[in-house]
């Protein structure tokens, strides 16, 4: 890159570093989604002290499966050895991680379940073309290629007093509130009989981003204090939406809770979609004390979904 463009993604997406799948310099692969995913799913496995052949669900939340079929979770839940358990795949973008925990939330409280691992990755570099000028490109095809990342995350959830010390899975927000609304992102998908060169694979409008993500973190945290009867100074720990390092700085802002920690990681990954909330809850989860109180939030502008969960440490 030159240094003009360095000096644009640094001001204008404020990324100082991402893992890619891909060498963009040859054009290597080097990992898959399941290849990021076991590997997610095995450090939570032992993190919760869980064998994999012990699990009564898995449920994982991609964007952007290696494949239409097989399902990528199925590929992961043969190479973790799980037993004849549901394997659910969810394909969604920033707010997929968010609906696996509510799918896998609903299994625990209906008693479907005790033990679900939940997995979130998405592979974006394969959407990258390394034949093309992107300094040249429209800003709405261009930003794609700076913003995003590759990356897997995972967590082990469980009901009752099988994890005695974990923290408590409060509540889990999911709307739909893209109603008569344009999507903001679109991922085309093509095949041997509709491939249209002509046609951007990736497209997003920066601007609507811009413009409403912040207001419906708003509403999301919100709804959140509500539901629990908290205030924002009840909170120790907020988990922001992670679209990019300036967008985030710039929302968390907004949203005015300056007795929460903050705890972000998208300047030093990039946006990886579907692994952000199970980074972030990495990043936080061993520093968690007893009373301590997290809120994270999600917004996903394909069709603008409203997310979040809420967690207490007892």
């Amino acid at each position: 890159m030159t240094p003009v463009f360095e000096e644009w993604i640094d001001a204008f997406v404020g990324t100082r570093s991402r893992y890619l799948s891909i060498d963009l310099a040859t054009g290597e692969v080097h990992c898959s989604v399941a290849d990021l995913g076991v590997r997610a799913a095995r450090q939570a496995l032992a993190g919760a002290g869980v064998d994999a052949a012990h699990l009564d669900m898995i449920v994982m939340a991609t964007s952007m499966p290696d494949r239409l079929l097989p399902t990528t979770a199925g590929e992961i839940a043969d190479r973790l050895g799980a037993g004849p358990v549901p394997v659910h795949q969810l394909q969604s973008g920033c707010t997929g991680a968010v609906q696996a925990l509510d799918l896998a939330y609903q299994a625990l409280l209906a008693g479907a379940a005790r033990t679900v691992l939940v997995v979130g990755g998405d592979v974006c570099a394969k959407h990258v073309d390394l034949r093309l000028d992107y300094s040249r490109l429209p800003p709405a095809e261009m930003v794609n290629a700076v913003l995003f990342g590759d990356g897997a995350g995972a967590v082990v959830l469980g009901s009752g007093g099988d994890f005695p010390d974990a923290p408590v899975l409060h509540r889990v927000l999911l709307e739909l509130t893209g109603l008569n609304r344009p999507p903001a992102q679109i991922v085309e998908w093509f095949g041997p009989g509709d491939a249209d060169p002509a046609k951007p694979a990736v497209w997003e409008d920066f601007k609507a981003v811009q413009e409403y993500v912040p207001v419906i973190a708003e509403e999301i945290l919100a709804d959140l204090l509500d539901s629990q009867g908290w205030t924002a100074s009840d909170v120790d720990y907020l988990l922001p939406p992670q679209l990019s390092g300036q967008m985030t700085a710039a929302i968390t802002k907004r949203l005015g809770m300056p007795a929460a920690v903050e705890v972000s990681c998208v300047a030093d990954t990039g946006n990886t979609a579907n692994a952000l909330p199970f980074t972030q809850l990495q990043m936080i989860l061993p520093e968690l004390a007893s009373g301590d109180r997290l809120v994270a939030i999600s917004v996903e502008s394909s069709k603008w979904i409203r997310a979040g969960f809420v967690l207490e440490k007892p």
